[in-house]
């Protein structure tokens, strides 16, 4: 089968398919360290296509919204080309529009309660004294 036959035709890294599976595109525009990783992502509930939680083999094309939850920051992209070999960052930046939101600014994340590490399950008390503290009471 030649690339032709199945609408895949490469001018080098880029490739001008009109989808590609989502763990191999956003590995290929370097989203995720490895396509493991990636498809790891994807069957743990951590990327979002259009909305909708993703499988691995999951088509994207361009105009889709590809959201992904890693290391508690969520990336908010616009699929702008399709992409199936791992490309440069320069190339990778053009091949995606980055509509995430800001990160929280650090007078914000030092003003939020944090537990020692090892300190164990919070006390009942703790865990009321939180919810008043986020506005989760009852």
């Amino acid at each position: 089968m030649t690339p032709a036959d199945n609408g895949i035709r490469t001018h080098g890294n880029k490739s001008t398919a009109t989808q590609a599976r989502v763990d191999s595109w956003t590995w290929a525009v370097r989203l995720f360290k490895t396509r493991s990783a990636a498809a790891e992502a994807c069957r743990g509930g951590h990327v979002r296509v259009n909305g909708t939680a993703a499988k691995p083999a999951q088509p994207v094309k361009p105009g889709d919204e590809v959201r992904i939850r890693l290391g508690g920051v969520e990336r908010v992209v616009i699929v702008q080309q399709i992409v199936t070999k791992r490309v440069g960052a320069p190339v990778a930046a053009q091949c995606l529009i980055d509509n995430s939101p800001p990160p929280p600014s650090r007078e914000l994340l030092a003003a939020m309660p944090r537990r020692d590490r090892g300190a164990g399950r919070p006390t009942k008390r703790e865990r009321r004294e939180t919810d008043r503290l986020l506005g989760r009471a009852d």
